[in-house]
């Protein structure tokens, strides 16, 4: 379905103001029949509710649960209430749909007074939960009445999504979008401002090693296998390949980090300097540039050997640090967390204190299996943790993901969260009175052939930055930031995305939509 088919469903969605102005008062002449539930997933069981109900009035009216009070499974809902809304205002015995913006829906049963109200016949089955039975009070109060439709099979939205999910990435893209008066011009011309902006980025940097060797056997008398090598390769990593999809987005980059005096630091120097990035390095006799490297038996890591030292920078390169900081007139002041020195409990609030008035700050963690948290960057414009980082920060691994998301938000106190799901795309928090209908928003994953996830948060920390710091819009970042993010999967290795490819990610994802 189209953009403009699918809208023109849209007129049947009212507020309950509109439709009490609608269908008027108690008694009217055409009879009003009421259905209520979250509708996630539309299946052959909702579809029979909704025809027995409208051959029992007029007028039907289904009211849907808001996305805020759905806490039942991991990621849910699966469609956001816009999108309900409209799939069951397509049918045509639906009259009106309202969205409603309680909990449960005993104030709009008072508020309307609708004729009847129909519920399926699982919950008359026995008898009547205590919810059921406070409707039903609340029903006969005015002198309505409740229908309980007959069904012998009960479906499950739930069971549905958790084992086939509709790919519908794109509807909830232009409900998104539409919702917020975007349209795909929007996200090109935001894309053509980024050039030129300035960010200053701070992080450790990482030499990831891929040592690729093949299997000779094992010895026979200990248990020590034995391989050949046949090549290394070496690539930048960390913070510094942030730095490189920064400059690929088009940004006058700064890079503040410490390296070693090592043969490792020169590779780091011109490979950044080669990228256009100004690399201001601080150099530590002290410790090696941290390397990571792999080894490789055909397309398995037998082995990691990490050469690194995780003790806290001095307080003389702290100075340093933050010396930089406040000197460097940044647009965006990004700090890139790997937790191997730069960043602790200890030189965090000097390096958030020397952050220059004005700039824009971002904080991307990236140290679940160590001790960093996400939540010493409390006050931040933006945050980027994935899902485990964020059960880290929190020490919860059984929430459900919006009430996990909801709860990070407001403990770090950030103006925006983009909480990164892997192949389930991210969720996005930001800074909005409660009932706002986007005060939280998801975007699916934009990846059309996943090959190598490194990187892809990487690419959403850099367009996403680009996108708030040049139009202000959560919602123009995080879907740039997605666009990034997908196209980097699409790749093996973590090769910086340019403004030319998301361009072009675009235009693709408009075709799709245009001629779905």
């Amino acid at each position: 379905m189209d953009a403009d088919s699918m809208f023109q469903y849209r007129r049947k969605v009212k507020t309950p103001e509109e439709l009490i102005e609608i269908i008027g008062p108690r008694p009217r002449a055409k009879k009003v029949i009421m259905c209520h539930g979250v509708f996630d997933i539309v299946h052959p069981g909702h579809v029979r509710h909704l025809l027995y109900a409208k051959s029992k009035g007029d007028l039907l009216v289904v009211t849907v649960t808001a996305d805020e009070h759905i806490m039942k499974a991991n990621v849910r809902p699966y469609v956001p209430e816009e999108l309900r809304a409209i799939n069951l205002a397509a049918f045509e015995m639906v009259d009106y749909v309202v969205i409603d913006k309680d909990p449960t829906p005993i104030s709009n049963l008072k508020r309307i007074q609708p004729d009847y109200f129909a519920k399926g016949y699982e919950y008359v089955d026995g008898k009547l939960t205590p919810k059921t039975q406070e409707e039903a009070d609340i029903v006969e109060s005015y002198g309505g009445e409740m229908i309980y439709t007959p069904g012998d099979i009960v479906y499950s939205s739930s069971n549905i999504i958790e084992t086939s999910p509709p790919n519908i990435a794109h509807e909830k893209l232009m409900v998104l979008m539409d919702g917020e008066g975007l349209t795909f011009n929007d996200l090109r011309e935001a894309v053509l401002k980024f050039d030129g902006s300035r960010v200053h980025l701070l992080g450790d940097t990482i030499i990831d090693s891929y040592t690729h060797c093949s299997m000779i056997g094992g010895m026979t008398k200990t248990p020590t296998m034995s391989v050949r090598f046949e090549e290394k390769q070496d690539f930048i990593g960390g913070a510094a390949v942030v730095a490189k999809h920064m400059r690929a987005a088009g940004a006058q980059v700064v890079f503040s980090t410490v390296l070693g005096d090592d043969p490792q630091k020169e590779m780091v120097l011109k490979d950044l300097e080669a990228q256009g990035i100004t690399c201001a390095a601080i150099v530590d006799p002290t410790r090696p540039t941290t390397n990571k490297n792999a080894i490789v038996v055909g397309n398995y890591r037998l082995l990691k050997i990490d050469t690194l030292d995780n003790r806290s920078i001095s307080e003389k390169i702290l100075r340093q640090l933050c010396e930089q900081i406040q000197r460097e007139k940044a647009d965006a002041v990004v700090f890139s967390d790997f937790r191997h020195g730069i960043f602790n409990k200890h030189t965090i609030p000097e390096l958030i204190e020397a952050i220059p008035e004005g700039a824009f700050k971002v904080a991307d963690s990236q140290v679940a299996s160590r001790w960093g948290n996400i939540l010493d960057f409390r006050g931040f414009d933006l945050i980027t943790p994935n899902e485990r980082e964020a059960r880290f920060a929190l020490a919860d691994q059984d929430s459900v993901v919006r009430p996990l998301g909801v709860e990070l938000f407001t403990r770090a106190e950030c103006k925006t969260l983009m909480l990164k799901l892997g192949d389930r795309g991210m969720i996005t928090f930001r800074d909005r009175p409660a009932q706002d209908a986007r005060s939280f928003f998801t975007i699916e994953s934009f990846c059309d052939r996943a090959v190598d996830p490194v990187g892809a948060g990487d690419a959403l920390v850099a367009y996403a930055t680009m996108s708030m710091v040049t139009t202000g819009s959560e919602v123009i970042g995080a879907i740039l930031g997605s666009f990034a993010a997908g196209m980097e999967c699409e790749r093996d290795g973590n090769i910086p995305i340019t403004t030319r490819d998301v361009m072009q990610k675009i235009d693709a994802v408009e075709r799709a939509i245009k001629y779905a």
